[in-house]
Order: structure tokens, then C-alpha cells, then sequence
């Protein structure tokens, strides 16, 4: 589902990651001589904040999807980017000051053995931090979409039940993967649309489960989405309001 264009993605999503990634860095406290991977970076919304604060020799980013290592490297010339998975990390053992994965746990193919490998190249005393949209409390920059789906189709199948979408979830897990002094918060972003149309485009283009959803409809299905859509969001210009579950713990 992330086997897409980076463009498309960053005009999906990277709207809406680009601010967080700046509020991500400043609450998890990142120094200017520490040292940073950015897991799952897709094309790079994190991994630039990163290099702006500790410059791109103390930077580090890796993602399982084939066009967004490129993408970054064009980005940001110099970046070590890697391709790989958050559970079989290519660094070695010690190696970070911060492990960090914005709204990647949630996509994991098993998040716990992903912040365990994110703990295991992290120094001792350094941290391993994640965020994840609110999808169950309905806050996600996603939510207008997924509420539409679900009034013309209530078996639709939404975010909800990702791992880390429900308040407490990321702390527990990294918990779970042995990680201590655990804390937790809320991070919101403000996004502003100048029309609907250039709200509701990217999500024609198959990114993430709701782009996956978007293409299982049938031409009049999608219609009906995107006037349901067009009703539940307020005249243009408009902002979107969204909230993520933020934790870090440390090795």
C-alpha cells in the first residue's frame, strides 16, 4: 500500500506529516550533538527535520518501501539511507541517540520486535520514540474520509484497530519491548485547505489503507464518497485539526 510514487505520498500525507515532524522532534527533546535514525522515513518529513537540527553526517534514515530511499537521497544529499525494515534494522548495536519512527509502528508487520531492533541500536540512556495518528478517538487527518466510508458503508474497514491508533498503546508497547522511564502525550497539527478539491485529490491516489479503499470502489461508489465528503467538511478554506499519540522510552 506504500509501494507508491514519493510525490504522491508526500502530497497524501505529507501534508499533514511535515508539521508533526516538527513538534515529533521538539518533544522528544533531540540535541543538537545527538545522533538520529528515522525508521520507516518514507520521504523523509522526519528525517529532514533531523538533519535541519544535527545535520545530515549524524543522520540516519531506512524504509521497506523501494521508491522512498531515492527520493530522500535527492532530498538530502550525503543522508546514510538504508533499505530495510523497522525489525531487521542494517546499524549496528549501540550506534544511536534516538531511534524514532513517526507513524510507522501502526504498519509494522510486528511492532514489538520493531521497537526492540529500534532499542537495540540505540545507546544505553538514549531514546526510542514513536508517534501514531488518534484513528480510534477519531482525530486523525484521515478521520472526515473514514467517516464518510463508514456512513455508506458500515463494514467498511478503517484505522481503528491499528496498533498504537488508541490512547496508552505506543507506551505499553514500549514497555513491552523493555524500555524504561516511559512517558507519553498528544501532539496536534493545524492544516490549512484552500479548497476541497485539493483536500480530497490525493486520496485518488492508492496511498495507505484509505487510497486501498478508494480503489476497491466502483466509479459511483466513489462519487457518492466524495460528495458525502464534500457534505461533512465545512466551505473552503478550511483547516484540518489532527492529534497523534506520541511516547518514548529510554534503553
Amino acid at each position: 500500500m506504500f509501494d507508491v510514487a514519493a510525490d504522491a505520498y508526500a502530497q497524501f500525507m505529507g501534508r499533514y506529516s511535515e508539521p508533526l515532524a516538527e513538534q515529533f522532534v521538539e518533544w522528544v527533546g533531540v540535541r543538537p550533538e545527538d545522533r538520529a535514525l528515522d525508521v520507516g522515513s518514507g520521504p523523509g518529513a522526519l528525517t529532514a527535520r533531523l538533519v535541519e537540527r544535527l545535520g545530515v553526517n549524524a543522520v540516519s534514515a531506512v524504509d521497506p518501501s523501494q521508491p522512498f530511499p531515492a527520493s530522500i537521497r535527492a532530498r538530502l544529499p550525503g543522508l546514510d539511507v538504508q533499505y530495510g525494515s523497522a525489525e531487521q534494522l542494517p546499524f549496528p548495536d549501540d550506534f544511536f541517540d534516538h531511534a524514532m519512527a513517526q507513524l510507522v509502528v501502526h504498519f509494522m508487520k510486528d511492532p514489538l520486535a520493531g521497537l526492540a531492533e529500534m532499542a537495540r541500536v540505540t545507546r544505553p540512556g538514549g531514546a526510542v520514540s514513536a508517534c501514531v495518528w488518534d484513528f480510534a478517538g477519531g482525530r486523525s487527518p484521515l478521520a472526515t474520509f473514514w467517516r464518510a466510508a463508514t456512513d455508506l458503508n458500515p463494514e467498511a474497514r478503517t484505522e481503528d484497530d491499528l496498533t498504537g491508533a488508541r490512547e496508552g498503546e505506543l507506551g505499553r508497547l514500549l514497555e513491552a519491548a523493555d524500555l524504561a522511564t516511559i512517558r507519553s502525550g498528544e501532539l496536534t497539527i493545524r492544516v490549512p485547505h484552500q479548497s476541497f478539491d485539493e483536500w480530497w485529490e490525493p486520496y485518488t491516489y492508492g496511498v495507505g489503507p484509505a487510497g486501498e479503499y478508494f480503489a476497491s470502489l466502483g466509479d459511483e461508489a466513489r462519487d457518492d464518497l466524495r460528495e458525502r465528503c464534500r457534505e461533512l467538511l465545512p466551505p473552503a478554506p478550511f483547516d484540518v485539526e489532527a492529534v497523534a499519540w506520541v511516547a518514548a522510552g529510554l534503553v
